[in-house]
């Protein structure tokens, strides 16, 4: 059995990871939870898992509150308490399910503490896979991804020899404006953006599936843990989201990971530790699907991808701007504070101004991603 501490319960990935450990009680046990702004959740989540003996919230006054209400659970709050829980629980497998860049440090402190990282925070390995890379090759930790690409990935890499590989194909959706014409783009606001085709996910992310961002940072996710270069990671459009990722073999074959949009089946695989669910097929032409369609993808109408590109040649603090712009970028537009396009457009205007450091520490991360935020908010107004 498993003692889990899992970082972001109150979200999407969060609450189907609950799922997995209500119903395998013989393989799981959650010892601490995380659950930001939304401390409502903590009631219901302690009903369900009685052994909980650390919980953080970010009101400082609440966990005042929680704390005489559960006097034997050590609550955590403020701007340091995600990383004093993270330091301080005592559990063997991190499920990290948070969003943005405070995913960075606790994915850190929890492979330096030699625990099993179950990752579903992009920002974490966007802005800091050089860190976690050099962590991993230390042999501090171990580290699966959440990510359904990357599972995907991960489960098709096994069927097949490095020597065979040609490709690794990420799949995208192209989010729920893929079908608008490209003058009309500008028009959209964030209510139309947030109309996902395929899957229900937190806004912040659904913005980065409509300008394609997020298959950015999932190719640089993929070069992080599988350490292929940008010549074999593309990107495919695919609109019904049931072909996850694939590899393709340098004799013309396609290993594909085929199923229903269901996260419950990657974050099982994480926390399983990659032992089980290989299920893969394998055909020759991807028109042999007759319910799937793909299509090629066109970066006139998704410039994010080749902004995160470009950004993983320089790696570094160019990372960390291209992380710290999109966030502050995808708020306002969530605001109707600026257009859709004036997204990337924003972006590129921020990295045109990065000096960069390809090996900056964590502290150096975490700074620059504060200075890039305030630059990008001035821009902005």
């Amino acid at each position: 059995m498993k003692t889990v501490l899992l970082l972001g319960a109150s979200g999407s990935i969060g609450s189907q990871t609950l799922d997995i450990i209500r119903d395998n009680p013989n393989d799981f046990k959650l010892v601490a939870f995380s659950v930001g702004n939304r401390h409502e959740k903590i009631d219901e989540i302690l009903k369900n898992h009685q052994e909980v003996r650390s919980i953080y919230l970010i009101d400082e006054g609440k966990a005042i509150e929680y704390k005489a209400k559960y006097p034997h659970i050590k609550f955590y709050s403020g701007e340091k308490g995600l990383a004093k829980l993270t330091n301080n629980a005592d559990y063997e497998m991190c499920v990290e399910a948070l969003v943005g860049i405070a995913g960075l440090e606790p994915a850190v402190i929890a492979l330096k503490r030699n625990k099993i990282l179950c990752l579903a925070n992009k920002e974490a390995l966007v802005t800091g896979g050089h860190i976690i890379n050099n962590l991993l090759k230390e042999g501090k930790g171990k580290l699966y991804p959440i990510d359904s690409e990357h599972v995907a990935l991960a489960k098709c890499l096994k069927k097949v020899k490095p020597e065979e590989i040609d490709k690794l194909i990420i799949t995208a959706s192209g989010g729920a404006l893929r079908n608008v014409p490209l003058d009309e783009l500008d028009n959209k606001k964030a209510s139309d953006a947030l109309n996902h085709p395929t899957w229900k996910m937190g806004a912040k992310i659904t913005i980065d599936c409509a300008t394609m961002m997020n298959k950015g940072f999932e190719v640089i996710e993929a070069y992080y843990l599988f350490g292929y270069g940008l010549d074999k990671i593309e990107v495919l459009m695919h609109d019904e989201s049931l072909v996850h990722s694939m590899v393709k073999t340098k004799d013309g074959r396609y290993i594909i990971d085929y199923g229903k949009p269901d996260m419950h089946n990657p974050i099982r695989y994480a926390m399983y530790e990659g032992k089980a669910f290989l299920d893969t097929i394998e055909v020759r032409d991807l028109n042999e699907l007759k319910d799937c369609h793909f299509h090629k993808f066109d970066p006139k109408r998704y410039p994010c991808v080749l902004l995160a590109k470009d950004a993983l040649k320089q790696k570094g603090l160019s990372l960390v701007a291209l992380n710290a712009s999109n966030e502050i970028c995808v708020n306002a537009y969530l605001k109707d504070k600026i257009s859709f396009l004036n997204i990337s457009k924003t972006i590129a205007r921020i990295m045109s101004k990065v000096d960069n450091n390809p090996n900056p520490s964590l502290e150096e991360v975490l700074n620059f991603d504060k200075y890039i935020r305030d630059l990008t908010k001035e821009m902005i107004k």
